[in-house]
């Protein structure tokens, strides 16, 4: 049997790796190899699980004789490889056109130079946000309105892979996804930092009012939507992944303390983010009708359950990060 050689850059962070848990766990045909920096939001604990199953490779998104060599050797290419927390971009931006503009540029042109299929992870921060009230959603079609270093960096990738497609041919895919939650998230992130504030007897911390609206979907459902997109989509085509689980981050909070047994006022209102999007809502709707694409984890409250219950026995992961997050983010009045 032909075995598809896959190379998933970014693989060893949140939802890299757990789309290679995935593929490992769903299509034993496919040989999969891992690009990752390793930085503090990839590591190699993540994939553990499957490290007899993978090649893991330490190097830079952006070293081109690195990336050309891996593409050379691959079938398809998905492309996870990012820096993505908005804190940490409005703190220091220089990281993110590196990883995001330059690394993307470096793939895109290895994927040219050996003709190699590409999938591009994105966000649906690209376009910006919505107003509270409004009943409009983001769509493929929605121009981009982005407005922090993280989703701008993020809107010229996409322009880029735009352009390599037009421009050249490159048979790529585009995704932008809402809000993740699941496994293996870093404890910098809103879900995991207030799961595990409460496991470590801190206080839960919320931006402002909370009235903030995050379209959230489980990180296994966002894979498989990769996966149908990398194997049946239209080569050029830009695809939204959603699973239309729109609620505030105060109604997120109230959701977590009560799952986890506490009062659901017991957390603390910090200052808020600079420049806080306010809502974000993707009609995932040609996602559904053109691939015929469903999420699985319809329940919000079950996959946080089962979230809870994923940070409750594995504090070995997610522990020797902690106290230096909540540092970082005491320094910040947050």
């Amino acid at each position: 049997m032909w075995a598809m050689r896959l190379l998933v850059t970014g693989g060893a962070g949140f939802i890299g790796a757990n789309f290679v848990h995935a593929t490992v766990r769903e299509r034993p045909d496919v040989q999969v190899s891992v690009l990752d920096s390793l930085t503090y939001a990839g590591s190699r604990e993540s994939l553990v699980p499957v490290a007899e199953d993978v090649r893991l490779i330490e190097g830079d998104v952006t070293d081109a004789a690195l990336v050309s060599a891996l593409v050379s050797e691959a079938d398809a290419v998905v492309h996870f490889a990012a820096e993505t927390h908005v804190d940490n971009a409005l703190a220091d931006p220089a990281p993110f056109v590196h990883t995001n503009v330059v690394g993307t540029f470096t793939v895109l042109e290895a994927v040219r130079r050996h003709d190699v299929r590409l999938h591009h992870v994105s966000t649906d921060e690209v376009y910006g946000d919505l107003p509270l009230d409004a009943a409009d959603r983001f769509t493929e079609s929605t121009p981009y309105h982005p407005s922090s270093p993280y989703s701008s960096t993020k809107a010229a990738a996409d322009l880029l892979v735009r352009a390599w497609v037009r421009s050249y041919g490159v048979a790529a895919t585009i995704s932008n996804c809402s809000n993740n939650y699941g496994p293996y998230q870093h404890v910098e992130k809103f879900i995991p930092r207030q799961i595990t504030n409460i496991l470590t007897g801190r206080r839960p911390k919320l931006y402002g009012r909370g009235a903030n609206v995050r379209d959230w979907i489980h990180v296994d459902d966002h894979n498989s939507a990769v996966w149908r997109i990398l194997t049946d989509g239209t080569l050029g085509r830009t695809y939204l992944i959603g699973a239309e689980g729109e609620r505030d981050n105060l109604t997120v909070m109230r959701t977590i303390l009560r799952l986890m047994g506490r009062s659901e006022d017991d957390f603390d209102h910090v200052t808020d983010r600079a420049g806080h999007d306010l809502r974000y809502a993707i009609d995932p709707s040609a996602l559904y009708q053109e691939l015929g694409w469903r999420p699985g984890h319809t329940d919000f409250e079950q996959g946080l359950r089962a979230t809870i219950d994923w940070y409750e026995a594995n504090e070995s992961w997610w522990g020797p990060l902690k106290n230096a997050v909540e540092a970082t983010y005491a320094g910040r009045g947050q």
